[in-house]
């Protein structure tokens, strides 16, 4: 055998596509899968933060999942065992909204008629076709794991046609034959293989455990609030939604309404940019510190903060001020609303209670400094209705829909009220004006539209009173009482990379609100919850519970996964009236699901030595916008409820891929780029590299510039190297058992730059840092090519095969192969190419993969100390020269009469040396 080329002008993407199918012919994967398994190693782990099956895979989600496959080949190569299973996030609004679209349903009224069981069905299958799509672009990403089969999954998408008849599929683990329905629910399941589905059964059954526990302690309860909700998808959307990716630039006409005065000349001026909450004013609220006015302007009499008097108020010119006051001494000021007429209105009493309170959070920098409190259309005005005891009139139905009760409003949709209500203040000569407002207003994350408020029972779990205290501070005993505290010490078990991960995280559980654990959909986790009419309720533990205590529609649900309608027929006993009782019709929050996969996936119900051995995981990863808030904290919270143990050791956060102008990548825009062009036209390994490159804590920006970059100056460059050797080590018929007597002190220093370069990268890759171990790799390929192979080349080209030609050969052969594996958990494509046409050719009982292979080790005794710190000199200045030439505007082969390097005393010796 002898070496092969590697043109450095090769096509990537078809480089990859042959390194592809020799991986596949060779069952490389399950080849290091059997190597790790027939070895006593170290357990190393990894839990996926599962991607939604959805859509095809964007290039924005490679950066993430370059992390997951690198440190797991690299983890394998420093001689772990590796776990590192796929996963796929299956259930929620984000596959509901896009059936939807597919069967053009314009609300959930729409599903109910189609039918929930056919509606579910067609979910599921959404998942499969694109677990399958996305299953394949993983694999071309260069992912080694134990995937699913596209085409079976594509299969069993079809089988769920019949969902109760048998059928077979074949995973990894062999042939498993059952009904349709009973193999979607055991996807990622030991018997299955592959990736994990968070629709599976056990994954929905493990939360019914965690559920049982918070129950069991108190935690679990229904609460009336006011809840962001989004009347398009006709669901409450919870905190954490709306604080991650809940906010859009939108604007609105706002509007300036006066508010008359009972007992006293004049009227509050107040301003609101949802004018449909005027229908449900109670109270108006004021800082009892800040400065009011009172005013004449025009014809009217107003009272307004002194700060907001000129924007509230921009034609100064007519505005006379009467007189100055606190804020404190409006207290009690009763006023009459904007909608007092309106039946529901009055039946609440609300004439009666209209006046001026107190509220510290009251600013001046937008309004009027006087704000309009409506309980029933907004979260903080909820909390003031109940602190001062007011009623709290709530003006939509679950679609926007403005309600009976209601009066000439009634039918209106909460979208089109702005110019009826305008018209209307205008009719009552109450509104002062209109004013175009542009501002950040919470949207719907999944289909866009603009949330509102409404006043709705959901379901809960109690975090725990927030106490005016520091971690530290908090005592075991008050830690054992609240849920927040004890997720905050778990949370701070962790290794967060950015560090300041952990401050976002503790900073977010401090603050936090109850977590709202239930959303009035059709396809996702159904909450085990029975509660009667009574008002007695209980929280089901599992599916052998569940039938111990069914009375009732058991033999319909037996068989079918724990989903909407079927797990609905099931009815257990009332134990405090003997009522017969349904299950609540909510299905739960998605991050229930993302946030039990540390227990359900590693058989924490099934085998808890397996599951002890495999957790915590080592590491998760994900892009950190929004994750502090969702799956880091669901990981958090649930594995705190049931081990009180954190779930992962070290968690990665990394920033948003942009584009390379900078903004978000948009179709509309022409800057969006698609993985598979990416993959296709760049290749797979390029975009590892840009992605590892990148330092996690920034957005990364990302396009074909940059790739063109890498390939020219990174990945050309060392094919160059590369194909040097290839021609001389052919010519000369070199192999790696020709070694020499000694080295020259070229060799003796580049070889020590190696050494130190794999233990830089080592301790890098050790603590996951892949942007300085990008760099210490590109910079020991630089100094190879320009430094090592440029001033030894005449020992290449001279005609004897002397000691001196052997050591050349022999270093050079020795920095390539070391740079092949130290770039394999990186570029896993272009290093085994590399592999396969320079090493395993020469070397008899090398691994059949480089992907089989160890670590590099150290070899601290080829550093020559006193040389490389020369060496060292010798670079900076040259680059110092060349920097000096630059700034002379002289060419470097313009020959120059003197040189002056000015330097430390104990330098000087030295540079006249070299």
């Amino acid at each position: 055998m002898s070496y092969k080329p590697l043109d450095s002008k090769v096509n990537i993407p078809e480089l990859e596509h042959e390194v592809q199918k020799f991986w596949d012919e060779t069952n490389a994967y399950w080849k290091r899968v059997e190597i790790q398994e027939n070895e006593n190693r170290p357990h190393w782990s990894f839990i996926d933060g599962p991607i939604t099956a959805n859509n095809p895979m964007g290039v924005h989600h490679a950066w993430g999942r370059t992390y997951k496959d690198l440190f797991a080949r690299y983890r394998f190569m420093k001689g772990y065992e590796v776990r590192n299973q796929n996963g796929f996030d299956c259930q929620g609004l984000w596959v509901e909204v896009e059936v939807e679209k597919e069967l053009g349903f314009k609300s959930k009224l729409d599903i109910e008629d189609y039918g929930l069981a056919e509606f579910v069905k067609m979910c599921k299958q959404r998942v499969l076709k694109y677990s399958a799509i996305q299953t394949q672009q993983s694999i071309r990403l260069g992912m080694w794991t134990d995937w699913n089969n596209p085409d079976e999954l594509r299969k069993l998408s079809e089988a769920l046609e019949k969902p109760l008849e048998e059928t077979t599929y074949i995973g990894s683990k062999g042939p498993v034959t059952g009904t349709a329905e009973y193999l979607v629910g055991q996807l990622g399941m030991t018997q299955m293989g592959g990736s994990y589905y968070t629709f599976s059964d056990e994954n929905n059954y493990m939360i019914w455990k965690v559920l049982k526990s918070c129950h069991e302690r108190g935690w679990i309860y229904i609460g009336a609030d006011a809840m962001p909700w989004c009347p398009r998808c006709s669901t409450g959307i919870s905190q954490h939604e709306i604080v991650t990716e809940g906010y859009q630039e939108v604007t609105h006409t706002s509007v300036y309404v006066l508010f008359r005065l009972k007992d006293r000349e004049g009227s509050l001026l107040i301003w609101t940019t949802t004018p449909w909450t005027l229908t449900s004013n109670v109270a108006a609220a004021v800082h009892p510190e800040l400065t009011y006015v009172k005013v004449k302007y025009r014809n009217e009499v107003m009272y307004l903060s002194k700060g907001a008097l000129k924007s509230a108020i921009p034609d100064q010119k007519h505005v006379e001020i009467l007189g100055e006051l606190k804020g404190a001494e409006m207290d009690g000021w009763k006023y009459t609303g904007p909608y007092d007429e309106l039946p529901r209105v009055k039946e609440l009493r609300v004439p009666e209670v209209h006046r001026v309170i107190m509220w510290e959070d009251v600013g001046e920098e937008e309004g009027t400094g006087i704000v309009h409190i409506a309980p029933g259309a907004g979260k903080e005005d909820l909390g003031l209705g109940r602190k001062y005891g007011l009623p709290a009139p709530a003006p939509l139905d679950d679609f926007g829909v403005i309600i009976d009760g209601f009066g000439w409003l009634t039918g209106l949709h909460v979208y089109d009220s702005a110019e009826p209500i305008f018209e209307d203040l205008r009719k009552k000569e109450i509104l002062y004006r209109t004013q175009k407002v542009t501002h950040r207003y919470p949207t719907c994350w999944r289909c866009g539209s603009e949330l509102v408020f409404r006043h709705v029972a959901e379901w809960f779990i109690n975090m725990g009173e927030k106490l005016d205290k520091d971690l530290e501070d908090i005592t075991e005993e008050e830690k054992d009482q609240n849920l927040r505290y004890q997720i905050m010490d778990s949370a701070s078990n962790v290794n967060w990379i950015p560090s300041f991960g952990l401050k976002r995280e503790l900073d977010w559980l401090k603050n936090m609100d109850d977590w709202m654990i239930s959303k009035k959909r059709y396809y996702g986790l159904a909450l085990p919850i029975w509660k009667c009419e009574c008002s007695w309720f209980d929280v089901i533990g599992s599916k052998e519970e569940l039938k111990e205590r069914a009375v009732e529609g058991w033999e319909k649900f037996e068989g079918h996964s724990p989903h909407r309608p079927y797990i609905d027929a099931v009815k257990i006993k009332c134990p405090k009236c003997g009522k017969t009782v349904s299950r609540i019709p909510d299905v739960g929050n998605p991050w229930l699901d993302a946030g039990i996969v540390g227990y359900s996936t590693i058989q924490y119900r099934q085998n808890r030595e397996y599951w002890e051995k495999w957790f915590p995981a080592n590491f998760i990863t994900e892009s950190f916008p929004g994750q502090f808030r969702n799956w880091f904290y669901a990981m958090l919270a649930e594995s705190t409820i049931l081990e009180r143990r954190t779930p992962y050791w070290t968690c990665l956060g990394h920033g948003q891929v942009l584009a390379e102008d900078g903004r978000e990548m948009h179709k509309s825009w022409g800057n969006a780029i698609w993985f598979d062009d990416a993959a296709e036209t760049m290749g797979a390994d390029i975009i590892r590299w840009i992605d590892s490159l990148a330092k996690p804590e920034n957005n990364l920006l990302f396009g074909y510039g940059r790739a063109n970059e890498v390939r020219r100056l990174f990945f050309m460059t060392l094919l160059n190297v590369y194909n040097f050797f290839y021609q001389y080590a052919t010519l000369d018929n070199w192999t790696p058992d020709q070694q020499p007597l000694k080295l020259d002190p070229l060799d003796r220093w580049i070889l020590g730059k190696l050494d130190v370069t794999i233990e830089k990268v080592t301790e890098n890759l050790d603590n996951y840092l892949t942007s300085p171990t990008c760099t210490e790799i590109d910079r020991f390929v630089d100094i190879l090519s320009k430094w090592y192979v440029r001033r030894s080349r005449r020992r290449f080209w001279k005609t004897e095969a002397d000691d001196e030609k052997k050591a050349a050969y022999s270093t050079l052969y020795k920095c390539l192969k070391t740079v092949i594996y130290m770039m394999a958990p990186i570029t896993p494509y272009l290093s085994e190419a590399l592999y396969q046409r320079m090493i395993r050719p020469v070397e008899a009982g090398a691994p059949e993969s480089v992907h089989h292979c160890s670590w590099p080790e150290l070899d601290p005794s080829i550093r020559d100390l006193e040389l490389m710190e020369e060496m060292d000199m010798a670079l900076n200045l040259s680059s110092a020269g060349r920097a000096a030439r630059s700034q002379a505007n002289i060419k470097l082969r313009q020959p120059l009469a003197e040189v002056v390097v000015v330097a430390p005393s104990d330098k000087t010796a030295r540079i006249g040396n070299i």
